[in-house]
């Protein structure tokens, strides 16, 4: 579907397929996250990305899921001039359940409360590509800066690991086929402001979401 609009580079093409067995991680820190960047040996390249908005808006034409954190739910919710939280959940989110591979290679059951990507949502919608209903017809989104934390993290997927006692976030591509902003690069240079300005939104999204957890609106556990 990508390549119906955009010019897809032949090796990336291959790399997302998972056809390249000469992929290595490269591991970054910037500020407090840990950026991991594929690198394919055989081309001595790094994958980069950059955003292509306002040409391009797929990562909001074609979500899986939003999950909330409990600030998103007080932000959204008065952004949408809701006087309760709880009304604001009952009437504009929906309870989604679905299993996530750690970096361990285990298993996690993840449970959380999602915003509803179109009024009529059910849990039966999760997973599926739904195009956000808060997406207008220049591509914009009209709750933002509200919009939820998760949006600010794309295209980076997160994670926190215990190092020594203590909680390290990581970072890093999610490769869903849908945006065509990856690249290749000889070097990290063209996308160090680009993680610099990403370390902060992802290590405070995780923050966020860590008490989302013990606040109960959200579940994670092994299986």
């Amino acid at each position: 579907m990508l390549k119906k609009s955009w010019t897809v580079d032949p090796i990336l093409e291959d790399f997302m397929l998972g056809k390249r067995s000469d992929v290595n991680d490269h591991a970054i820190k910037v500020k407090q996250v840990i950026f991991h960047i594929p690198y394919l040996e055989q081309e001595k390249k790094y994958i980069l990305w950059k955003c292509f908005w306002p040409d391009c808006h797929n990562c909001c034409e074609r979500q899986g899921r939003l999950p909330l954190t409990s600030d998103d739910l007080i932000t959204i919710g008065k952004g949408l001039k809701y006087q309760k939280t709880s009304d604001f959940i009952k009437n504009e989110t929906v309870i989604a359940t679905w299993t996530e591979q750690s970096p361990s290679g285990n298993g996690v059951l993840m449970t959380s409360v999602n915003l509803k990507r179109k009024n009529d949502e059910t849990e039966a919608d999760d997973g599926t590509h739904i195009k956000c209903r808060f997406l207008d017809d220049k591509g914009a989104c009209t709750m933002h800066p509200n919009r939820p934390g998760v949006c600010y993290l794309y295209p980076f997927s997160t994670w926190l690991e215990n190092e020594n006692g203590r909680a390290r976030v990581h970072s890093t591509y999610q490769f869903t086929g849908d945006c065509p902003g990856f690249y290749l690069s000889d070097s990290l240079e063209p996308m160090k402001e680009v993680l610099t300005e990403y370390s902060k939104s992802i290590y405070e999204y995780n923050m966020q979401y860590t008490r989302t957890t013990r606040e109960g609106y959200s579940l994670s556990s092994f299986v």
